[in-house]
Formats: C-alpha cells, sequence, structure tokens
C-alpha cells in the first residue's frame, strides 16, 4: 500500500476560513470523516493518540466535534488499551519509531486490538518506517489508510499558532557552547512551521532577520544566525512538499518573516493592559482555564466552576483586545442594556409588574428563560472578572507603574525616575519592580554594569535570581557599549551622551483613546514596512527570489491579481446580523466571527523565536483590518511575562528545572 499525503479540496475553496478553522476541518473531515468508507461507514470508531497529537486535536477541536464523526473513544498510544476486535482504529500519530513499533504491535499477530486502522503522520515519515510497516505481512491487509497529514502545530487563536517548542529561549540562546540541542530544536521548528503552510496550501515567499556583526572582527555568533537557519530549514521542507503534495503551489502565495526575540526584549514585560493580557497577567490562569466561585444550590456552600475564555465565547470575542478600562464600561453597558430589554431579567429585577403581564408575555417570558440563564451567566461572568481585575490594579498601584513603564519606552522618563519610583513605592510587588528594571536595562544598558547593577538591585530588594534574568537580556542583544553611540537589539540607535532615549516612537495618526496605550510592539512597524515592500532587504533579506508579478501589486485588493493571492470572503448566514431584543447580541462579535472582508490579500505569516506575547497577537488582529490581509503569528510558544522571566532566567542556570524558580 503506498503511503499518500492526505489531500481534499473542500478546505481550501468557497467562502474563505480563518486559520484555525482550516486546521480544524482538516482533522475533522480529511482525517476522521475520510475513515467512513466501505465496511467502515456506520461503525464506532477509536481514536488513537501520542501527546503531542493529542494537544493538536484539542487545540483545534472539542470533543463534541470528534464524536459527531463517528468516534466513540480516545486513547493515549502508550497506555495498555483493552482489545476491541469488532471495532476500527484511527491513530493520528507523530511518525517516530516508538509510535510505528506500538501500532505494529497493536495490529500484528493473530489477534489484533482492532479489526482494521486507520493511520495518519502527524508530519513526514521516513522511508525506513515506511518499509518497517510494508514488510509486516499481517499488518498490511488490515490497513484502511496510510496517510501523511502534515499538521503539527497548535492552532492556538483564528490567526496564531505555535510550535510547541517550550525550551527554546533556553536551547537557542542559553550560555552553553554545545549547539547540538539547538540545531535539534530549530529542525523540529522549521519542519512544523511549513506543517502550517502544507494545511494551507500555501507557498511563502521567505524573509528573515539577517546576522548583524558590531564590526569586521567580531564573529557572527550562533545566536546571530538563528532566523538565517531556521528560514533555511523551512525552505528545505517546503521544497520536497513542492514536489509530494498535490495541488501544492508552485509560485508564491504568501509572505513568511522570520524573526526572533531579540529584536524586542521590552513586549514580553511591559504591562499590556488589555482584557486578554490582564486576564493572563494577573489572574491565576491555567492556560485559557479560569476558576471561579459561584453560589451554592440550596443556599449550600459556594462551588468552584472552571470555565474557558476562548474564541466560542462571544462577549471574550469582542472584548479580549480592548483597553480593561474600555471593556469594563461596555460589559456595564451589556448588562443594563441586557436587563432593559429581556423580559425575563425584568421580572428577576423587579422593573416590570408581573400582574400587569399578558398571557403572552408570560409564555414569551417562560420560552426566553433558558436563554436568559446561559447569558446572563456569561455576563456576570465576565463582569465578576473585570472587577477581580480592577480591584487588582487599584490595589497594586499598577496605573502609576504601567504610566511609567510607557514614559520610559517613549522616552519621557530616565533612570532617575525608576529610583525615585522604587524608594516610594516599596510595597510594589517584586515581579514588577523586576519587570521595571528589565525594561530600563534594554533602554540604558549600561547602568547595569559592575557596581551601578548592584545599587539597582539594592534600591528594588531584587535576590541575585532575579537579576539573572536582567543580566540574560545581554543573550538576547542587549549590550552596553562605551563608544560613541549604543544599537541595541531592536535596531534603534541612541546617543549614550543623552539623557533621554526613547526605545518608541510616538506613531502619528495613532491616538489611542485609553491612557497607557502608547506601546506598540515592534513587530508592528515590521508588518507595515513589510506590506508597502519599505522593510531593509538588507536587515530582512529574502531567501528565495519571488516572481516579478509578486511585488507587482500594492495587495489591496485590486482585480487583476492571480488567483492564489485572493479569497472571497462571503458573511455566512448565521452571522449575519439580526435584530435582537434580548440585549445581548453584538455586531462587533459578529464581526470578528465573519471576517467581514469582500476580497482580501495575501496572508502575512510572522514567525517568531523564542516565544511571543499577547500584545504581539493583538497587533496581527488588528493591522489585518487595517491592512485588508489576514495577518498569522507564529512562534515556539505564547508567554505571559511571568513564564518569560522565569525561561530567562533559565539561560545561565542549567542544573535547575523550570519547576525550580518561581517569581
Amino acid at each position: 500500500m503506498s503511503i499518500s499525503d492526505s489531500d481534499t479540496s473542500s478546505s481550501y475553496g468557497g467562502d474563505h476560513k480563518n486559520f484555525k478553522q482550516i486546521s480544524r476541518e482538516r482533522l475533522l473531515q480529511e482525517m476522521l470523516r475520510s475513515t467512513k468508507t466501505g465496511d467502515s461507514k456506520s461503525t464506532w470508531k477509536v481514536l488513537i493518540m501520542d501527546r503531542l497529537t493529542v494537544k493538536i486535536m484539542s487545540y483545534s477541536c472539542k470533543m463534541a466535534d470528534i464524536t459527531d464523526e463517528g468516534v466513540s473513544l480516545v486513547e493515549d498510544i502508550y497506555k495498555r488499551r483493552q482489545p476491541l476486535p469488532t471495532m476500527d482504529a484511527i491513530y493520528f500519530i507523530q511518525p517516530t519509531k516508538e509510535n510505528v513499533i506500538m501500532f505494529l504491535s497493536d495490529m500484528s499477530g493473530r489477534t489484533p486490538l482492532y479489526r482494521k486502522a486507520f493511520v495518519f503522520f502527524s508530519s513526514p515519515i521516513s522511508r525506513e518506517l515506511v518499509m518497517d510497516i510494508k514488510k509486516d505481512t499481517k499488518v498490511l491487509p488490515r490497513l484502511g489508510a496510510l496517510r501523511e497529514m502534515n499538521l503539527e502545530y497548535f492552532a492556538i487563536d483564528s490567526q496564531g499558532f505555535i510550535t510547541n517548542n517550550e525550551k527554546a529561549l533556553e536551547e537557542l540562546f542559553g550560555d552553553e557552547e554545545n549547539n547540538r540541542k539547538g540545531v535539534a530544536c530549530l529542525n523540529v521548528m522549521a519542519m512544523r512551521i511549513a506543517t502550517v503552510f502544507a494545511s494551507l496550501r500555501e507557498f511563502p515567499s521567505v524573509r528573515f532577520r539577517a546576522a548583524k556583526s558590531l564590526d569586521a572582527i567580531t564573529m557572527t555568533t550562533f545566536r546571530d544566525l538563528i532566523p538565517t537557519k531556521l528560514a533555511a530549514g523551512v525552505w528545505d521542507c517546503l521544497m520536497k512538499y513542492k514536489k509530494t503534495i498535490p495541488n501544492f503551489p508552485q509560485t508564491e502565495t504568501c509572505e513568511l518573516l522570520i524573526v526572533d526575540r531579540s529584536i524586542d526584549q521590552i513586549a514580553p514585560v511591559i504591562h499590556e493592559w488589555t482584557y486578554d493580557a490582564m486576564c493572563h497577567d494577573l489572574l491565576n490562569m491555567e492556560g485559557n482555564k479560569y476558576v471561579h466561585e459561584v453560589p451554592g444550590k440550596a443556599g449550600g456552600p459556594p462551588e468552584r466552576k472552571e470555565v474557558l475564555l476562548e474564541d466560542h465565547d462571544p462577549i471574550w470575542l469582542e472584548l479580549r483586545h480592548a483597553h480593561i478600562a474600555d471593556a469594563s464600561e461596555r460589559l456595564h453597558e451589556k448588562m443594563t442594556s441586557f436587563i432593559s430589554k429581556n423580559k425575563a431579567a425584568q421580572i428577576q429585577h423587579g422593573s416590570r409588574n408581573s400582574g400587569e403581564m399578558s398571557t403572552r408575555d408570560l409564555q414569551r417570558m417562560v420560552q426566553a428563560l433558558p436563554q436568559y440563564s446561559e447569558q446572563i451567566d456569561k455576563l456576570s461572568l465576565h463582569v465578576q472578572i473585570a472587577g477581580k481585575i480592577n480591584g487588582i490594579i487599584r490595589e497594586s498601584g499598577l496605573r502609576e507603574l504601567g504610566q511609567l513603564e510607557q514614559d520610559l519606552v517613549f522616552g519621557d522618563a530616565t533612570t532617575k525616575d525608576v529610583i525615585k519610583f522604587l524608594t516610594m513605592k516599596e510595597d510594589t510587588t517584586r515581579e514588577n519592580k523586576l519587570r521595571l528594571l528589565m525594561i530600563l536595562a534594554v533602554i540604558y544598558p549600561e547602568k547595569f554594569e559592575g557596581e551601578k547593577g548592584l545599587n539597582l538591585m539594592k534600591v528594588a530588594k531584587l535576590t541575585d535570581e532575579d537579576m539573572n534574568a536582567v543580566n540574560n537580556l545581554r543573550m538576547l542583544g542587549v549590550q552596553p557599549d562605551t563608544k560613541k553611540s549604543l544599537t541595541t537589539a531592536f535596531g534603534l540607535k541612541f546617543d549614550i551622551h543623552k539623557k533621554k532615549r526613547a526605545a518608541r516612537k510616538e506613531r502619528p495618526g495613532e491616538e489611542e483613546k485609553w491612557q497607557l496605550s502608547r506601546f506598540y510592539p515592534i513587530i508592528e512597524e515590521l508588518i507595515e514596512k513589510l506590506t508597502k515592500n519599505e522593510l531593509s532587504k538588507e536587515d530582512y533579506p529574502c531567501l528565495n527570489d519571488p516572481s516579478p508579478t509578486f511585488h507587482g501589486t500594492p495587495f489591496t485588493g485590486s482585480e487583476n491579481q492571480n488567483p492564489h493571492s485572493m479569497r472571497s470572503r462571503r458573511t455566512p448566514t448565521w452571522a449575519r446580523p439580526r435584530g435582537s431584543d434580548d440585549g445581548y447580541s453584538s455586531d462587533s462579535v459578529l464581526r470578528h466571527a465573519s471576517s467581514d472582508f469582500r476580497k482580501i490579500g495575501r496572508r502575512i505569516f510572522v514567525f517568531i523565536v523564542g516565544g511571543a506575547t499577547r500584545s504581539e497577537l493583538r497587533v496581527c488582529h488588528k493591522l489585518t483590518g487595517k491592512l485588508n490581509r489576514e495577518i498569522i503569528l507564529g512562534s515556539s510558544s505564547l508567554d505571559d511575562p511571568a513564564q518569560f522571566i522565569t525561561k530567562l532566567k533559565m539561560l545561565t542556570t542549567h542544573e535547575l528545572s523550570l519547576d525550580d524558580l518561581q517569581i
């Protein structure tokens, strides 16, 4: 039996689907639904996955989706499993030797665990392992499918993915001379990035941040070459896909820009004031899981309830990128509007005399009760979360700290202001003081040399372990320089003699309604320059020279572009605004859900090695609307400030594990 790449056209034609929808449809339709053939059409199946593929599946699909496709049981390939000889099995696994051995062990011999096996690999499988499968004459007749899905990434957002290289920062930027781990890390990362393009049937022009030497004598290090090496690795994988995947584009259809964490060391630690970022920064969330207390039944003690703050929640979808103050205001308006327009809510809040209600009103009220209960629960949840965040902001004096952070970044504050703050606000948390010093170190690295650094540490009352995070910023390109000018890793030149320096310039035409929203990640500038074809070809060279027509048009949706560069986006009927009398429906949510663009230019992919931030993901959503191009952010991981700081400390602490280091 020949191995084939899973290929159906359903996901790639017709109405535009966002990145996460395509990933979901490939898993449900190309993989699970494709097994409903011949005598397997009506039977329930077992889905067997490994530790990575179960996460791939859970980021894109819900258990109900999987059940709807005929799966009655989900199993771990490494756990002892009950034989089910009358059932068919679907294997979604990585193409490793261990997994293939486990699969062959399940299906060989006189009594296999399952009747038939449909095998789908998450990435390309080696010829040797294919031969091992083909050699087993008992297994071959029991094979229903043997395919490469080429889908080995976590779709964390409608416009974001991670490659799950959680140790990338340590393995690539660490203080070890041995690059073996770094090379292995980049190889896995490159292969997983390439599967994103395999899934979307996109072929990118590949640009990357070039290595910068300070002078002719300085040797280029492994760290300097990370984006270069990753770009080459992705390119190698794409070249194989061009030859092996049916209908894979042969000319460029999109753009990929590869950078690393050294381009912006401020974004991971500065306070981001959106609802989404504040939830993950200030609340003890586990991934997207939030735990809160609800009143107990029949007057009993309060009960703990887990909720997921994800795309399926329309309020979350609408407010996640709003400033926390804006989100709070809008939640208050929603609650007021909901109560004023919803009959069931009016009865509960006593705003209407129930004696005056007609039979028809009562009937409508009863019909509205289940829907009312669900909606009021959702609204109440977000009102509670926003209230909790605002309470933490007030109690910890976060507004004053946030203002100082922004002033530092835009050149309106200096080291003196930081020292004054640390002296006056001694009750500021250790983590917040550390984050402030890290921002200072990026802008004024010379202030942390020798005694100066120790004095700042004493003023802030930080530990040696905390200062490791500040000192390790040098591995991301923050270097003190006693020469006339100072170049930081994000490419801005500072005059060393100037008392005030800015890490960001004010952006013309970017007036923010809310205080503390001036900061923007560097990738915002890079993406805008890329779309205008103004990104320096010396600093960001292109690995493949795109065809002359690729940059011939400004990507604004003109009709003469090639078919690959356009996607027709018709609003699906379920997403068209309808009149609502419950005070809950939101045009903004519907716009998010349907991505209501008629025509949109080529996709842009930005990949950040070493961890991305929520502010960078927000920028990709913002620029998608502004530039009329779908912008997808990829990274080795998505890190909140505490996670980033812990990883940064690890760069010089190899004997410790992540679990040992707590902020």
